[in-house]
């Protein structure tokens, strides 16, 4: 099994926030690899992985960065793949992290999502591999249909819920 999604967090104390795409790319049953680089410390190391990344199979990458949070634009000026990024909330509530990530050069695209939204990064790189994937096509509208009927049955349970001045 060859993995599609590869999950770069800066440092292994990002992985209880990336844990939530790994769970994601379980549930869909994308084969995806998980490792720590950092843009700082391993730098070397980050441009091996981004050069080499479309040869080893990889076809979406979702990097995580607190602070500085220069992972994922180093890695997309270096590949030609898609790089989604992920602000990690390590200081400043992320937004340190939100605003380094978001504020990419023209040419150096890198999708972000929310600060710690690790789950809705995983359903982008989901997004991305459907457009070629009938069966992944599937399961994604599958996924959207149940989240609206977790609203639907929210809902529901909400007429039970009484106050006196409530009129639904």
């Amino acid at each position: 099994m060859l993995a599609r999604v590869s999950i770069i967090m800066g440092s292994t104390s990002d992985l209880p926030v990336m844990e939530k795409a790994a769970k994601v790319l379980d549930e869909f049953q994308i084969p995806f690899e998980i490792n720590a680089l950092s843009a700082h410390r391993t730098p070397g190391e980050v441009e091996a992985f981004a050069t080499q990344a479309r040869k080893k199979g990889i076809e979406v990458i979702i990097a995580a960065a607190g602070m500085a949070a220069h992972l994922p634009g180093v890695i997309a000026s270096m590949t030609t793949l898609p790089v989604i990024g992920v602000p990690i909330s390590a200081s400043l509530e992320g937004m340190d992290a939100l605003l380094a990530i978001v504020q990419m050069p023209p040419g150096i695209p890198v999708a972000t999502v929310g600060i710690n939204a690790a789950q809705n990064a995983a359903l982008l790189a989901v997004q991305i591999l459907a457009g070629s994937d009938q069966n992944l096509q599937t399961k994604l509208a599958t996924y959207k249909e149940n989240l609206k009927d977790k609203i639907v049955l929210a809902n529901e349970e909400l007429k039970k819920v009484k106050f006196e001045y409530k009129t639904n």
